[in-house]
């Protein structure tokens, strides 16, 4: 037995060893594997005891208290700061940890599709979660006004084109698609919608906003951020509040008493944040009755916390906070408008570049924000990525390849037919030859916030498919928005003496007065003469006013002929060549543009130009003529001997618009008026193609085309949706999201203003517009009948049901089906204050067969049919009110009344 038992212990013994050993190759193994997995966030329960926020178990308020606890003043203040950046190549700047990053070398053609993508964002995100000290995943986000902004994805139609097809569901499918493809490259947040009301159309933005009625967008933002949000996309709305003022100017700023923002511009707000659930919202650049938007207690602390219950994160446009200091003067310096702004309720600070982060950081270093203020807006951040999941899973996660929603449908959807003389429209399919002329007939643009489309599709090539001709669509450019009369001097024309030789760029000397008095504050070699003072000071120690510039050098005029040179800017300016005085900009009067009287001969010459600015932002160019050359007659020409002889002819329009791109008029810019009326004397049916995200002011000409249709950036598909609804393969059902008016005269112009006290018209114009809001034909006729009005509107929780039928009165057999836009409007009869003459209250958008009826049914809650008393509080209504169903604000077609009893008269 003894010996059995020494036996035993022996393989006991051996055993033991050989498990050691065993053990000794495997744990190093199964120890890496689970730091690594720990590292990428992949095991968020693998180290509760050193990270008990990794925990996935534990609610996600108590993981942000406990990740907050663990962190510095320095890694609080990188929560709250968001750019555009590349962590992998400058990791220094980003040792902290970021809110978030934009991957702007995504939106090159050279990015390549979705999978390279989620490798080049995984590698940004692996930095953050392995090579920061607490391993806090970014948020990457990118533009999403109408597609994802990188190369490859998507681009669908225009914000301002989306609202035109006034069909939700439409745009609830297209944010979802959206949301799907920035998912699948990573992106986790998208800076939209904008919400913005477009209440003058001047304003270079509109395109990107879904028109100038609250409720309109209310509902097309609210099915935006629906869209993103049910996909795992934190939405952005903005601009809080009212991003342009008078004149149609970008970031004006606004002045309105509380009930003009309550009942005006932040319902759309509330409707995406209150209703929709967006977990994000940008405030704006511009000020709101003196205060930056970005530093507004009143609307981000009041308003937005205090009213709505919001959660999530304030975040500012970008350099929206420096503005507080360099534009509004409202702050000393950059730290005391980031303390501002956190203070009013601002919780991330996006700016253009991470250089830029310590004029801000400075704040919390120097001790202006307080610590309650400073946490809680980072526990704001901190809860929102808890909320993503981005700690468990905080990589790309590539889906399905594909689209699933045609954007055709939508850009058919979305194209708006303002005239159809004599049924120019639909082409007759005897219809052989074709002249589209224009710059978009070969290269149509797609707006705003675009990437180059992966595959180009022109109207051209779409056209000559449909005929199956290449020859029979002839094209010609025409004028455009014709050219420049001048040019800037290019560097490479100007040169200084540097010890004998002659260097590249003008002598630079500025000085911290507005009299060019010596000594100089600072001197430089600038490359040319191209500035703008807006933002930054010429110089360090120099303000934004008050100084003056002298540039000296030589300007080398080209061989080939003669030039005169100007110069552009803010006047208060001087040229010599030569030492002659050539150009005076003196005395100091306005913005303008002067030249030499003669020309200049070829060869080098010397200057100096004098610039001096005493008040306000400045701005001066150095420009000449060398090479410009009008071509605009012969474009013109060009296109009427393409036109000749054509069954019909097809002219692109266009105009000059978008970011920081407001416009002083409506009409079209360059010669293209001119082209439009030459065109027409040809005796060719002419139907002019409006590509704008705004309002053309098409009077001057509209009785010279036959047809006329608006596209306002239809997107990817463009040219196939456009092709289509022009043979008729589908009617256009698109309706205007604004009003356009007659004259500029007009503006602003809207349809739902207040009552005269007197009359509308001018001595020498109406005051009616050329296409009213809600406007827009059809190929097919539509009968409407049967109105009913239910319900009462005494209480908050009150609703109020119309109802109508809407027939397709088509009866030749085989015709397609047409698509109405059904419109509801009130007006209150009588009411404690004025109201607006028309509020539009519903609208549904309809699609019927030849002969089909359907009934049509509005809940309208009575909060929406409220008015304000004297004393500015709501109260129900006191009078009836008018139910009015139609094709537009204008055509109306069945008016029905309800008494505020609730019942019918």
């Amino acid at each position: 037995m003894r010996m059995h038992a020494d036996r035993r212990a022996l393989r006991r013994a051996a055993l033991r060893r050989a498990l050691r050993g065993a053990l000794a190759g495997v744990l190093p193994l199964a120890l890496a594997v689970m730091v690594t997995s720990r590292s990428l966030g992949a095991q968020g329960r693998s180290a509760p005891a050193t990270r008990p926020w990794l925990d996935a178990r534990r609610p996600v308020r108590e993981r942000a208290r406990l990740l907050l606890a663990r962190m510095t003043p320095e890694e609080k203040f990188w929560q709250l700061f968001m750019s555009p950046g590349d962590p992998v190549r400058d990791s220094a700047a980003f040792v902290h940890g970021a809110y978030g990053v934009q991957l702007l070398d995504l939106r090159e053609p050279s990015a390549g599709g979705t999978a390279a993508a989620a490798a080049r964002a995984d590698s940004v995100q692996r930095f953050f979660v392995e090579r920061t000290r607490l391993g806090i995943p970014a948020i990457l986000f990118e533009e999403g006004v109408h597609g994802l902004m990188q190369a490859g994805a998507t681009v669908f139609p225009q914000a301002i084109a989306l609202a035109a097809t006034w069909d939700t569901a439409l745009v609830g499918g297209v944010a979802r698609e959206i949301a799907r493809q920035a998912r699948d490259r990573g992106i986790r947040q998208l800076l939209a919608p904008v919400v913005n009301l477009a209440r003058d159309p001047r304003w270079g933005r509109v395109e990107e906003t879904y028109g100038e009625d609250s409720w309109l967008s209310a509902a097309m933002g609210a099915a935006y951020v629906r869209g993103l949000e049910g996909n795992g996309v934190v939405a952005t709305p903005k601009h809080f509040v009212a991003n342009h003022g008078d004149g149609g100017r970008d970031s004006y700023p606004v002045s309105a008493d509380d009930a003009t923002l309550e009942d005006l511009h932040l319902p759309p707000f509330r409707a995406a944040i209150v209703g929709a659930g967006a977990r994000a919202v940008m405030a704006s650049y511009n000020s709101v009755n003196g205060v930056p938007a970005s530093a507004s207690r009143r609307l981000l602390t009041e308003v937005l916390r205090r009213q709505w219950n919001f959660t999530g994160v304030v975040i500012s446009d970008a350099g929206g906070v420096g503005g507080a200091n360099v534009l509004h003067h409202t702050s000393a310096d950059y730290a005391e408008s980031t303390a501002r702004a956190l203070r009013a309720g601002l919780d991330v600070i996006f700016q253009g570049s991470v250089e830029s982060a310590p004029l801000f950081r400075a704040a919390i270093t120097r001790g202006l924000v307080p610590a309650a203020t400073l946490d809680r807006a980072v526990l704001r951040v901190l809860r929102l990525k808890f909320a993503l999941g981005l700690f468990e899973h905080p990589f790309a996660r590539p889906g399905r390849s594909g689209s699933l929603m045609r954007e055709m449908d939508v850009a058919v959807a979305s194209l708006v037919l303002l005239r159809n003389e004599r049924r120019t429209l639909p082409l007759s399919p005897l219809t052989r030859r074709i002249a589209l002329i224009g710059e978009d007939a070969v290269a149509m643009r797609t707006g705003g916030y675009s990437v180059r489309p992966v595959v180009e599709k022109s109207l051209a090539a779409a056209l000559r498919a449909r005929l199956r001709d290449s020859a029979a669509v002839r094209t010609a450019s025409g004028p455009g928005l014709g050219r420049a009369p001048w040019v800037l001097v290019p560097p490479e024309a100007l040169t200084h003496d540097s010890a004998g030789r002659a260097r590249p760029g003008l002598s630079a000397e500025y000085f911290a007065n507005a009299a060019l008095t010596a000594p100089a504050s600072s001197t430089r070699i600038d490359p040319g003469v191209d500035a703008s003072y807006s933002f930054l000071p010429p110089a360090p120690g120099l303000s934004t006013d008050w100084f003056s510039v002298r540039w000296t050098g030589e300007v080398r005029v080209p061989a080939d002929a003669p030039v005169r040179v100007a110069v552009e800017g803010d006047d208060g300016y001087r040229l010599w060549l030569d030492d002659t005085l050539v150009v005076d900009g003196e005395p100091k009067v306005s913005f303008g543009t002067r030249s030499t009287r003669t020309t200049v001969r070829p060869g080098v010459h010397r200057l100096r130009l004098e610039y001096r600015q005493t008040t306000g932002t400045g701005r001066v160019r150095l420009l000449w003529d060398a090479g410009v050359h009008d071509d605009a007659e012969a474009r013109i020409i060009e296109a009427v001997d393409a036109t000749r002889g054509a069954d019909v002819a097809i002219v692109t329009v266009r105009v000059d618009e978008g970011e920081f791109r407001d416009r002083s008029t409506l009409r079209l810019p360059g010669r293209q008026e001119a082209l439009i009326a030459r065109l027409a004397d040809t005796g060719v049916p002419l139907v002019v193609l409006i590509v704008a995200g705004g309002a053309v002011n098409a009077a001057p000409w509209l009785e010279r085309a036959e047809a006329v249709m608006q596209a306002m950036y239809p997107g990817d598909s463009a040219a196939e949706a456009i092709t289509q609804v022009l043979f008729g393969d589908v009617a256009p059902g698109g309706r205007l999201p604004f009003t356009v008016p007659r004259s500029d005269g007009q503006l602003p112009l809207v349809y739902d203003h207040l009552p005269t006290g007197r009359g509308d018209d001018y001595v020498d114009l109406t005051g009616q517009p050329l296409f009213p809001f809600g406007y827009g034909l059809t190929y097919v006729p539509f009968d409407y009948s049967g109105l009913e009005i239910t319900g009462r509107a005494r209480s908050m929780r009150d609703t109020v049901h119309v109802t109508a039928w809407v027939r397709n009165m088509e009866r030749t057999p085989g015709r397609i089906a047409g698509d109405e836009v059904v419109q509801l409007y009130v007006r209150h009869m009588t009411a404690p204050t004025a109201q607006p003459v028309l509020s539009l209250r519903g609208f549904a958008r309809v699609s019927l067969s030849p002969g089909e009826g359907r009934r049509v049914q509005f809940d309208v809650p009575a909060a929406a049919l409220f008015v304000r008393d004297e004393r500015g509080a709501r109260v129900p209504p006191t009078g009836p009110i008018e139910f009015f169903v139609g094709a537009s604000s204008r055509d109306i077609r069945l008016r029905g009344v309800l008494t505020t009893a609730g019942g019918r008269p």
